[in-house]
């Protein structure tokens, strides 16, 4: 069943899986129809058999079986619904550290990531990467960067998945002001409004930039921002997208003219290598399982204390409502004689 959100009841209990309730209205509605049952088939007796009859034919009925039964039956639905709806009660607060890592997405939306070298293009396989990875990380933060020939932060550091996908959704070359392709400005914005200021004095040692780019980079000095990026213990991992011999792409939307984009693995290599812990992964014309990179690379890192929260953590009652279920159908099954009708015997006159 697809889960549904906790429903308050009364006091300080709800019910945290309130799906199951679907077996307490089956407890109503199923008696119901074996009763509708019952009216039929003795309609369908009546016209067989004159009525003085019936009694001599089927026997004389015993209701007390049938109705404890089904009395037996339905109560056990009614609790076995309850008890799977998981009810709780009695919530105490609890506060607790959340843990994980600060995740940043840097990604280059620039008109050379819309080159067919990869289907449907570059941009929209780097998105789908990122939307995979999104949705297995756990407790971690996110965020999501923009960048061409300026950056732009589409999205903060937080858990926030549904809006992040979003932002995500939206990126096109015209998420940003200028076209072109500057890593290093990039990065050094990033660093600037993104990643979070350490109050011990520390190296942000759990954060990571994920780039995705192609490489090809205006003289904006992309080593020389992530050689910054690891003073302050950040770790970039560069994913590399495209092709190396070549791919043309129009100069602009309705134009004719092309020019041709290439993959520049040796400047990410180089911007990856300059930080702790960097990797360079090329992907190429290829694909990249980044949910497995995630667990390989990243998480295996560690992880931080990224805030502290405070939950309600209930008490467990569905064996308050179990039990009962159980020792019902006990009683359905082996107390409750399942004869319903006895013989009739007439005695004839000799």
């Amino acid at each position: 069943m697809s889960g549904l959100p906790p429903l308050p009841l009364p006091g300080t209990w709800q019910l945290a899986q309130p799906e199951w309730l679907v077996l307490v209205a089956a407890a109503v509605v199923l008696p119901l129809l074996v009763f509708a049952a019952r009216v039929r088939q003795s309609r369908r007796f009546a016209r067989f058999a004159d009525p003085a009859m019936h009694d001599t034919l089927a026997g004389r009925r015993i209701w007390w079986p049938v109705v404890c039964r089904s009395i037996c039956a339905a109560g056990a639905a009614v609790l076995l619904g309850v008890a799977m709806s998981q009810p709780q009660s009695d919530p105490v607060e609890r506060e607790s550290d959340r843990t994980g890592r600060d995740v940043i997405f840097l990604l280059d939306v620039s008109r050379s990531m819309l080159a067919t070298d990869v289907a449907p293009n570059r941009l929209e396989r780097a998105k789908l990467w990122i939307s995979d990875l999104v949705r297995e990380l756990k407790g971690d933060r996110f965020a999501l960067v923009a960048f061409a020939g300026s950056a732009s932060v589409r999205a903060p550091l937080s858990n926030d998945r549904l809006f992040f996908s979003l932002m995500l959704d939206e990126l096109s070359p015209a998420s940003v002001s200028r076209g072109g392709t500057n890593i290093g400005d990039a990065i050094r914005k990033t660093m600037e409004l993104v990643v979070p200021p350490r109050n011990d004095d520390s190296a942000n040692t759990y954060t990571d930039i994920i780039l995705i780019t192609d490489g090809e980079d205006q003289e904006s000095l992309p080593v020389a921002a992530a050689q910054a990026a690891a003073q302050r213990g950040v770790r970039i991992i560069a994913i590399g997208i495209g092709s190396e011999g070549g791919t043309a792409i129009p100069t602009s939307e309705n134009s004719q003219q092309t020019v041709t984009t290439r993959l520049e693995s040796s400047t990410l290599r180089d911007i990856a290598g300059a930080t702790p812990g960097g990797v360079y992964i090329e992907v190429g014309t290829g694909t990249v399982d980044l949910p497995s990179l995630y667990r390989d690379i990243i998480a295996a890192a560690g992880s931080t204390s990224l805030e502290r929260a405070t939950s309600l953590q209930y008490s467990e009652r569905f064996l308050w409502f179990l039990w009962p279920a159980v020792l019902l159908l006990i009683a359905e099954r082996v107390l409750i004689p399942s004869e319903d009708r006895q013989p009739v015997v007439r005695s004839r006159s000799v």
